[in-house]
């Protein structure tokens, strides 16, 4: 699956990690209810480091079609809650 982070490129990542990423999402939307700026920014360097760590990067002339985009690592809890669907930011492909 093709994963999108803002500002930085696309990585492919295996289905295997679908469910690690949706625990980083869903504690990434309980620390935007709650407004955790604290739990938030740990959420979100959590998440982002995984997909760069377990993600091969597309070559930066590659245009795939994103299964989902991620925020930057700077985006802020309203850019983030912009960008939450109801599925979060890592819908279920199934």
């Amino acid at each position: 699956m093709i994963v999108r982070i803002m500002g930085e490129g696309q990585l492919d990542l295996s289905e295997a990690d679908l469910d690690l990423l949706n625990s980083f999402d869903q504690m990434l939307e309980e620390a935007i209810e709650a407004g955790s700026e604290e739990t938030f920014r740990r959420a979100l360097h959590e998440l982002l480091e995984k997909v760069r760590q377990d993600g091969k990067p597309l070559p930066a002339d590659s245009l795939e079609p994103s299964h989902f985009i991620l925020p930057h690592a700077d985006a802020g809890m309203e850019e983030v809650r912009a960008m939450l669907g109801d599925e979060g930011l890592i819908p279920d492909l199934t």
